[in-house]
């Protein structure tokens, strides 16, 4: 038996490839990602979502839709798969408070700093390490913590630090940071999250 997860994207999907990867490759053994979700039809996710033999679909909101409408088709689609476990994989939503009180600490995402640096609203993507370079640290990193209905405000899981390098651009620190941080993170985590809800369930 595993939990049933659905990693949630709206880009290039490279934190769900290694989520991929590591399921391919036995890091992940207790959860399973059966769903992919976007809210932007032209994700590369997707694509790597279908690569991987993964159900891939588009929920995007549309325009004049209410937050609260398009969040209860999204939630439509998550229990009509009975997911366990929701990952926030470059998803570029701010889910509500009422969204996440229904999988209490079921949903983690990764942020590309060590929190409570370059956090927040605002805080995403290349702008966290442009932040980063701006300020002059010598380390950043990744965390992975469980989502609440304030930006990068949860519970921390996992940090791992990575160095700041002389001559960096942002593209280069936040491809180190993928590389040395997000991607060893989040698939342990999915890994830790998917069997504690296999134990809550009992089936382990």
């Amino acid at each position: 038996m595993k939990a049933r997860v659905a990693v949630l994207v709206s880009g290039g999907g490279t934190n769900l490839q290694a989520i991929l990867d590591a399921q391919k490759a036995g890091g992940i053994t207790s959860g399973d990602v059966i769903l992919v979700v976007s809210n932007v039809r032209s994700a590369y996710a997707l694509t790597r979502a279908k690569n991987a033999g993964v159900e891939a679909i588009v929920c995007e909101r549309g325009r004049g839709e209410s937050r609260f409408d398009f969040e209860g088709r999204l939630l439509s689609i998550l229990q009509s798969r009975n997911i366990d476990v929701i990952v926030l994989a470059g998803f570029m939503v701010i889910l509500s408070k009422e969204f996440v009180s229904l999988y209490p600490d079921r949903i983690i995402n990764v942020h590309p700093s060590l929190i409570p640096s370059f956090c927040g609203k605002g805080y995403y993507g290349l702008k966290v390490h442009e932040a980063a370079l701006e300020y002059g640290v010598k380390v950043t990193g990744a965390t992975v913590h469980m989502v609440n209905e304030i930006p990068d405000a949860g519970r921390i899981l996992y940090q791992k630090a990575v160095e700041v390098k002389e001559g960096d651009t942002a593209e280069i620190l936040q491809k180190r940071v993928m590389v040395e941080a997000e991607w060893i993170l989040l698939p342990r985590a999915v890994e830790d999250i998917s069997r504690r809800v296999l134990n809550e369930k009992g089936e382990i």
